[in-house]
């Protein structure tokens, strides 16, 4: 329970309204029969079977929204199929979150949903606000009783809320923020939109080191898994709290152009970082909501991944050097499965470790898989490139640190060229980068290990010899004819480099477009575009737009 949290009933006039099309409104006149059934059918009709009809979900969804808008928690809970769930939210939405009238909007189904509107008043010490979102219901067939129901989950309340939140109003759980980049400049959702659900986190997380004081609100509280209560994220606020000022790692003039760049794509994601610090400069998001796939996604990197397999290839001695033989041939068997190369990559059997780099070649690749091992592939993203040390990057909100798992079949191999069961993000590839051109794994932070006396990952990194031939791999990546990350690269200035990547999860006919570069020791970037192709179409233009900007 937040702090000051009153339970008490407060009165108050509830009304529904109710469209046909669209979201006009006009008041129920109908009576409520009690048997969440429809009143038409009369008697005791047979158990109906197969999907509500139009007309049920139309019944079923106006009583529901009419018994809530009144404040009737037990005759809204007769009409889901959770009535003990349904119950106790309802319960809560005028007990614990203190909203004295609703009014609910709803708007014309499709199929067996029904999207309504809220607008609903909030009363707490003589102070009142008005709260107004859009949510949605299902009406589905109950599976004993054949009633038409609504499918009751905690997002029918509000579309934000998960299994075991609830709504509340009161002093706030943590003082609010005022979050600053680098420099100093205020960073805010409305200006940074992909940073609203992180400094939310930020705030849930070191509101109370920040120094500020709460106010009063109404929030989605949450208790995480070590049954901590925090403030998912705030609704109205009341009264204001006095913010505290929490620096964080962010480029303001690099976060502005990552919002702006994934905004070009259905689905993106992208991560800058400082390579000496592994401060966080940007993190964006589009298409996700309130998910920050830059940071906790888990996809298959594409050839990305070549980065690591590079350095395991010569920290391992199977190549001595990126000048030595890797040919380019059109497919080659590893552990029972062909692999093939992009189409219209001509083969070559001259190729070297940096001619196949370039080019990205997966054959070249796959044909070391045997002599260097799942094993030390697996060790050498672990143990030098700080991956899949079982989650435990603190960068100050939650994060994924990648998976680069031994499966002994061939997924193993697969997993040398980005594909098969290798899982990574935006955040990590961004690492991987700067650990290749530092050679130092320096785990990425978005505020200071002090906040919450945070311990980082920590790895071994990589020997010299090694850092200075994927700087020059990566960089003949980016500036070479041949170069797969040249045209993407193009226009960005100093001493750079890039790899590419395409990876094709989930059976879909488009692969991910991934992309990963540097700009000199300033920065590096990673991004990802959902089925957005070559890695130097999509994914490789959102990285140039960050490197460009970073400084």
């Amino acid at each position: 329970m937040r702090k000051g949290v009153k339970v008490a009933i407060v009165g108050g006039v509830f009304t529904v309204m109710v469209g046909g099309a669209g979201y006009g409104a006009y008041n129920i006149i109908s009576a409520v029969t009690g048997d969440g059934g429809s009143s038409s059918l009369g008697g005791s009709p047979a158990k109906r079977t197969g999907p509500p009809t139009g007309d049920e979900i139309k019944e079923t969804s106006d009583k529901f929204l009419t018994a809530w808008s009144k404040n009737d928690p037990d005759e809204a809970a007769h009409y889901t199929n959770n009535a003990d769930g349904a119950l106790a939210a309802i319960e809560g939405w005028h007990d614990e979150a203190f909203i004295t009238h609703t009014v609910l909007t709803p708007g014309k189904a499709v199929g067996a949903k029904v999207p309504f509107k809220v607008k609903a008043t909030v009363t707490y010490d003589k102070k009142s606000r008005t709260l107004e979102y859009a949510s949605s219901l299902t009406v589905v067939r109950g599976q004993t009783t054949g009633r038409a129901l609504v499918d009751w989950e905690p997002s029918v309340l509000h579309p934000d809320m998960e299994k075991g939140d609830k709504l509340v109003t009161g002093e706030a759980a943590a003082p609010p923020i005022e979050a600053v980049d680098r420099n100093g400049a205020v960073l805010t959702a409305k200006k940074y939109p992909s940073l609203g659900p992180v400094l939310d986190q930020l705030r849930a997380k070191y509101g109370d080191e920040a120094g500020g004081s709460p106010g009063v609100e109404t929030s989605i509280e949450r208790t995480d898994a070590e049954g901590s209560t925090t403030t998912a994220k705030t609704l109205v606020t009341l009264t204001k709290g006095k913010p505290g000022k929490l620096q964080t790692t962010i480029s303001a003039s690099a976060q502005a152009a990552a919002e702006q760049a994934v905004t070009k794509y259905p689905k993106a994601a992208v991560v800058a970082v400082h390579p000496q610090t592994g401060g966080v400069l940007a993190l964006a998001n589009h298409g996700y909501g309130e998910f920050n796939a830059a940071f906790s996604a888990n996809r298959a990197p594409g050839s990305t991944m070549k980065i690591i397999t590079a350095a395991a290839l010569l920290d391992n001695g199977v190549l001595s050097s990126m000048n030595a033989s890797a040919p380019c041939d059109d497919s080659v068997l590893a552990l029972g499965q062909t692999f093939h190369n992009l189409k219209g990559m001509a083969p070559d059997k001259n190729a070297t470790l940096s001619s196949s780099f370039q080019r990205s070649c997966n054959t070249s690749f796959i044909k070391l898989s045997d002599d260097l091992g799942a094993d030390k592939f697996a060790t050498e993203a672990s143990q030098r490139f700080g991956l899949g040390k079982e989650q435990d990057w603190q960068t100050g909100i939650p994060s994924f640190d990648g998976n680069v798992p031994v499966n002994g079949n061939s997924q193993d191999p697969a997993g040398m060229i980005g594909q098969g069961n290798v899982q990574m993000n935006p955040l990590n590839m961004a690492s991987v980068t700067a650990t290749a051109i530092t050679g130092t794994f320096r785990q990425p932070i978005l505020v200071s290990p002090e906040y919450g006396e945070r311990k980082l990952a920590t790895a071994q990194g990589l020997p010299s010899p090694t850092v200075t031939q994927l700087r020059a791999m990566m960089h003949a990546t980016a500036t070479s004819p041949t170069g797969t990350a040249t045209q993407a690269m193009a226009g960005v200035p100093g001493n750079i480099g890039a790899k590419t990547g395409s990876a094709e999860s989930d059976g879909q006919a488009v692969s991910d477009s991934w992309f990963t570069g540097y700009r000199d020791g300033i920065a590096t970037a990673a991004a990802m575009v959902q089925n957005g192709g070559h890695g130097g179409t999509a994914a490789g233009p959102i990285v140039a737009a960050v490197l460009k900007s970073a400084g």
